[in-house]
């Protein structure tokens, strides 16, 4: 397969009342369109996508690694996977092409982030990734560190620490809508070219719009983010002229399924709802698939674009759990999309007993399947154990019981009640009284009975700390007054100064406040309290929190009002591992500081 940088498209008409009814939001998605010529011969190929890899080289611990109760993820079960889904859509006379939807890296677990993420690259270049989008996390220690994974070198500050050098990604990594403010050029390619059996298929890449918000504004201040559908269209029109008429986007944004059924087969689109169905709506049909990301889901949709024609929407959820399936065929002649239909996949990594269930150790961990392993991936994850073990199998404190990140219907977890406290305790020095935590920086579960080094059940390991928390954020103290600490709060719920998304920040012990999320944006804080006295707006309080929320992360710009800032030393990993430390053993949160009232 030749491949070419560039960018591209498809024209599909609206599909007939037949094709309508191939595919319901409860079955594999499946559509075909009517082009109005015969097919002279189709060319057929194959995409096998995933997204928000997040370096998962080991497989996920907790619910992150389990889908629908199978346990899955883990690179040295992905690749197995991916080789035998490729090698049996080659048998089937089809080009295969390998593609992802961001946060291939970022996030990642301390095997990968020891190493500024050079073994996730190498992993997935391994495993035969052609083509990625870029996602938020791509840009979690700045665009430099990001172009340095796509064309290699050692990495400025700590060199190349495993001592054989880094030759970057052999994959390519697709930035349409990341410009740089000076040139207005995008900062990686925009668009990869595929030959399909001698037919073009353009694939554009892009992360989302409002990546600015959710990454540190320090590594991406030279750049801007532009739209995503009006850069799409852009690049279908360029595509358009140069004859190009099937078009793929990569693009870190996406939705989600919702009850019922509970749970959701990974391959339907049950009641299906987020930002992706907008951007799909505003695009030209040249795009017949789209390859999503970014919220950790599962579905496989037919959502209608511009022209009213459906085009077909995935998401392999998250962690290498699962590998989207998508067969397609092109007309030779017209070089349009025929037929697109796809299935996620799921990566099985355990040992299946008789009855259905899935083996176990005596802890309760899930036995994996040596059968499955992929000895080129698991070389490469031993080389990474090997070197991060002495860190990673250190032994920082003990757990009564698994604590984890679920939320409850306030929003509140008990793995956030832990890291918050764990926040306040580390900044006493400063003089904290309150501690703020974002939910979307808690990345995993403590597990009780998970051992990563042969640790005794409800002990924790570095390793497993730094899973849960692994930005290396500083943790930093500074005054707000109660009505800018209310500002803070309300800047929660969606439609406040800008925010666009629900976020329920995690809170320490000692503090509590109630919403009612049917009250008008900016008013929705009931109460707020200290030690059972109600905060007063003109009163000044010291309020901790890591520094991506300090300087205004996550949407929580008013964050940024604060004074006498204070930075402790360390980072946030540091504050939990002295509170597993020293509050050993460590209860679950109770989740009694936040009330949902309505």
């Amino acid at each position: 397969m030749t491949a070419f940088v560039v960018a591209a498209p498809l024209v599909s008409s609206p599909p007939t009342p037949e094709d309508r009814d191939l595919w319901t939001p409860m079955t594999p998605v499946a559509v075909s369109y009517d082009i109005g010529t015969a097919q002279r011969g189709a060319a057929k190929g194959r995409v096998l996508s995933f997204n928000d890899f997040h370096g998962a080289l080991e497989p996920p611990v907790g619910s992150g690694g389990l889908v629908n109760g199978t346990p899955a993820g883990g690179v040295e079960f992905l690749a197995t996977h991916v080789k035998r889904l490729r090698a049996a859509g080659e048998a089937a006379g089809e080009e295969v092409i390998t593609a992802g939807a961001g946060d291939m890296v970022g996030a990642t677990p301390l095997i990968s982030a020891a190493f500024h993420d050079e073994p996730s690259v190498e992993a997935l270049s391994q495993l035969g990734m052609d083509v990625t989008s870029v996602g938020n996390h791509e840009f979690d220690e700045g665009v430099t560190e990001l172009r340095r994974l796509q064309y290699g070198g050692c990495h400025p500050t700590d060199g190349c620490q495993d001592g054989d050098g880094f030759a970057g990604a052999d994959y390519r990594y697709l930035a349409a809508n990341v410009v740089d403010k000076k040139s207005r050029l995008p900062i990686l390619a925009p668009v990869d070219i595929r030959f399909v059996r001698g037919v073009p298929v353009a694939f554009v890449g892009m992360t989302l719009k409002g990546t600015p918000s959710i990454v540190n504004p320090a590594g991406i201040q030279n750049v801007e983010f532009l739209d995503e559908v009006s850069t799409a269209n852009r690049y279908a029109d360029i595509l358009r002229r140069i004859g190009i008429k099937s078009m793929v986007l990569l693009v870190h944004e996406g939705g989600q399924q919702n009850p019922p059924p509970t749970p959701q087969n990974p391959s339907d689109c049950a009641n299906f709802a987020g930002p992706i169905t907008n951007i799909v709506a505003g695009l030209r049909p040249e795009y017949g698939l789209v390859v999503s990301g970014h919220t950790h889901r599962f579905y496989s949709c037919a959502l209608p674009n511009s022209s009213g024609a459906n085009t077909v929407v995935t998401s392999a959820g998250s962690n290498g759990t699962l590998v989207t399936d998508i067969q397609f065929s092109l007309d030779r002649k017209s070089k349009r999309f025929t037929s697109i239909a796809a299935r996620n996949v799921i990566v099985e990594n355990g040992v299946r007993l008789p009855d259905g269930t899935w083996a176990r150790d005596a802890a309760g961990n899930f036995l994996r399947d040596p059968a499955l392993v992929d000895p080129a991936a698991k070389r490469l994850v031993d080389k990474y154990r090997t070197a991060v073990a002495p860190i990673a199998n250190r032994v920082v404190g003990t757990i009564t019981g698994d604590i984890t990140r679920t939320q409850n219907a306030a929003g509140e977890s008990a793995l956030g009640d832990v890291i918050a406290d764990a926040q306040l305790a580390y900044t006493a020095s400063a003089d904290a009284q309150i501690a703020l935590m974002n939910p979307g920086g808690i990345r995993a579960d403590l597990s009780f009975g998970f051992s990563s080094g042969g640790e005794a059940p409800g002990e924790v390991t570095y390793g497993e700390g730094f899973t849960v928390q692994p930005f290396n954020n500083l943790v930093v103290t500074q005054t707000l007054t109660g009505a800018q600490l209310k500002e803070v709060l309300e800047q929660q719920f969606p439609g406040f100064a800008g925010q666009i998304a629900q976020r329920v920040l995690q809170v320490s012990a000692g503090f509590s406040f109630s919403y009612d999320s049917t009250r008008a944006p900016g008013d929705k804080i009931t109460a707020m309290s200290l030690g059972g006295v109600p905060i007063d707006p003109a009163a000044s309080y010291r309020v901790t929190s890591n520094d991506f929320l300090a300087n205004g992360g996550d949407g929580f710009t008013r964050f940024t009002a604060g004074t006498s800032r204070v930075t402790a030393p360390g980072f946030d990993i540091d504050a939990l591992v002295s509170h597993l430390g020293a509050a050993a053993p460590v209860s679950p949160g109770q989740q009694n500081r936040i009330t949902k009232i309505a």
